[in-house]
C-alpha cells in the first residue's frame, strides 16, 4: 500500500518508514501538515499516518482537510500525548484508528490492517446504501403509462413534506413499495421505516405492538417493551391495511396523529415521538364510514394526501417493462426474450393479484423454462384459459372460472380466507362453502 507518514520528529519518521517498508508498504514521509496536503493533492495514498501536535497545521486540522476531499484515504492518528478526549475527538472527525506513542511495530501493522479492512467495509456499505436508495428513486420506478406517471409524480411531491398519506388500491398493486419510496426520498430517509400489517396481528396484541407496554401490563409482559411508534421515531410508520383496525385502536391512533404523543399499555406516562404516518388499504373506506366501522375524524387525518394506485389491468402498457424488470431480477445471468403471442396473453390477462401476481408468474415460468425464450406454451394453464379473447367457442364452465378466481384470491392473500373473501366481495362463510363444493384445499 502507499503510505504517507507525517511527524515533525525526523528520527521517528525514519524509524517508522523503515518499519513500514519492511511490511512491504511504499512510504513517503514529511515533517509538516502543509507538506502533507501538497503531496495528497498531487499523489495517491491508501493510508495517512500523522502526529497530532505539530508546528503549523496540526494533525487534527490535517484530518479535517483529508475528510473533506478524500474520504477513501485511511487515516491513523499517532501522539505522545494520548488522552481519551483526544482519541474521541479524532474518531469523531473520522480517524480510522488512534495510537499512543510508544507503540510496537506489531501494533502499527495491526492498526493499518484493521483500519484498511474497516474502511473498505464502510465504503462498500456506502455503495450498497446508494444502490438501495437508487432502487427506490422515483425516476427509476417502472411507470410508462399515464396513470402510473401521475401516481409517481404525486408521491414525489408529497415526499418532501411530513403530511400523512393514505394509499389505496387493490392488493398487489405496490402500496408498500410506494410508501417506502416516499420515505426514502424524504428528509427522513436516514431514519427507520417501520411496517405494521394490521390484519396479521391479533387485535388483543396490536395495541401493545403499536404503542409498547410496561412490565406487568398483562400476563406475559415480563419487561418494558417499546412499540413500533417508538422504533420509528424520526422516521416513518407504515400502517398496512388500516381498514382492518378496530375502533378502539382507531381512537388511540387519532390521538397520536393530533399531538404525536401516546402511552404504553399499562402506563399513564406520555411519550412524545416524531413519526410520519403513511397508511394503506385495499378496502373501501367510504363504505366503512357509512357502516360505522371507521372513524370519520381519523379518516380525514390520514387522508391529508390521498394516492390511489390503479390495478394492473388498467395500465397494461406497463406489463412488458415490468416483465423485463422481473426477468433481470430472477435471472440476471440469462438473456431471455418473450414471444409476441405470450406477451399478448400476459397483457390480456386480468391480473386479479396485480403486480405481485405478475412477479410470481414470471418466477413460476422460469422454474420450468428450458430455453432463453418464453413461448405461449410456457405460460401457466390457468393464465392461458383466462387470458383468451371472449369467443363463443372458448367459454369455459362457470365452476372452472370460479375455481380460478378463488385460487388466485387465496394465493394473493397467502391463504388468509377472511381477506380472500373481502377481495372477492363475498361473505367468508360463502367462500368456505364454495371451496368445499369445488374441492379447493388450502
Amino acid at each position: 500500500m502507499d503510505v504517507l507518514l507525517i511527524d515533525d520528529d525526523v528520527n521517528l519518521n525514519q524509524v517508522l518508514s523503515h518499519q513500514l517498508e519492511k511490511q512491504e508498504h511504499a512510504v513517503s514521509s514529511v515533517t509538516s501538515g502543509e507538506e502533507a496536503l501538497k503531496l495528497i493533492e498531487s499523489s495517491r495514498f491508501d493510508v495517512v499516518i500523522t502526529d497530532i501536535q505539530m508546528p503549523g497545521l496540526s494533525g487534527i486540522d490535517l484530518l479535517k482537510a483529508i475528510r473533506k476531499k478524500h474520504k477513501e484515504i485511511v487515516t491513523i492518528i499517532i501522539t505522545a500525548y494520548g488522552t481519551v478526549e483526544g482519541a474521541l475527538e479524532a474518531c469523531r472527525l473520522g480517524a480510522n484508528d488512534y495510537l499512543t506513542k510508544p507503540f510496537s511495530q506489531e501494533q502499527l501493522a495491526f492498526a493499518i490492517e484493521k483500519a484498511v479492512r474497516l474502511n473498505q467495509l464502510e465504503l462498500e456499505n456506502t455503495a450498497l446504501r446508494s444502490e438501495f436508495y437508487s432502487k427506490y428513486a422515483f425516476e427509476h420506478m417502472i411507470a410508462r403509462s399515464t396513470e402510473m406517471r401521475e401516481v409517481i409524480g404525486k408521491a414525489a411531491q408529497v415526499a418532501q413534506s411530513d403530511a400523512s398519506v393514505l394509499i389505496t388500491g387493490e392488493s398487489g398493486t405496490g402500496k408498500e413499495l410506494l410508501a417506502k419510496g416516499i420515505h426514502l426520498n424524504s428528509k427522513r430517509r436516514q431514519k427507520p421505516f417501520i411496517t405494521v400489517n394490521c390484519p396479521s396481528i391479533p387485535n388483543t396484541l396490536l395495541e401493545s405492538e403499536l404503542f409498547g407496554h410496561v412490565k406487568g401490563a398483562f400476563t406475559g409482559a415480563i419487561s418494558d417493551r417499546p412499540g413500533k411508534f417508538e422504533q420509528a421515531n424520526g422516521g416513518t410508520l407504515f400502517l398496512d391495511e388500516i381498514g382492518d383496525l378496530e375502533l378502539q385502536l382507531q381512537s388511540k391512533l387519532l390521538r397520536f396523529l393530533q399531538d404525536q404523543t401516546f402511552e404504553r399499555v399499562g402506563s399513564n406516562k406520555e411519550i412524545e415521538v416524531n413519526v410520519r404516518v403513511i397508511a394503506a388499504t385495499n378496502r373501501n373506506l367510504d363504505q366503512l364510514l357509512k357502516e360505522g366501522k371507521f372513524r370519520e375524524d381519523l379518516y380525514y387525518r390520514l387522508h391529508v394526501v390521498p394516492i390511489h394506485i390503479p390495478p394492473l389491468r388498467s395500465h397494461a402498457d406497463d406489463i412488458p417493462f415490468l416483465i423485463d424488470h422481473f426477468l433481470q431480477i430472477a435471472a440476471p445471468s440469462r438473456s431471455i426474450d418473450i414471444s409476441k403471442k405470450a406477451l399478448s396473453s400476459l397483457q390480456n390477462y386480468s391480473w386479479p393479484g396485480n403486480i405481485r401476481e405478475l412477479e410470481n408468474t414470471i418466477s413460476h415460468i422460469l422454474v420450468f423454462l428450458k430455453s432463453n425464450r418464453i413461448s405461449y406454451g410456457d405460460l401457466p394453464a390457468s393464465l392461458i384459459r383466462t387470458s383468451q379473447p371472449e369467443q363463443t367457442n372458448q367459454i369455459q364452465p362457470l365452476a372452472e372460472s370460479e375455481r380460478i378466481l378463488i385460487k388466485n384470491a387465496l394465493q394473493q392473500t397467502k391463504g388468509n380466507k377472511s381477506r380472500a373473501a373481502r377481495l372477492l366481495e363475498i361473505p367468508r362463510h360463502v367462500l368456505l362453502y364454495r371451496m368445499k363444493k369445488l374441492n379447493i384445499s388450502n
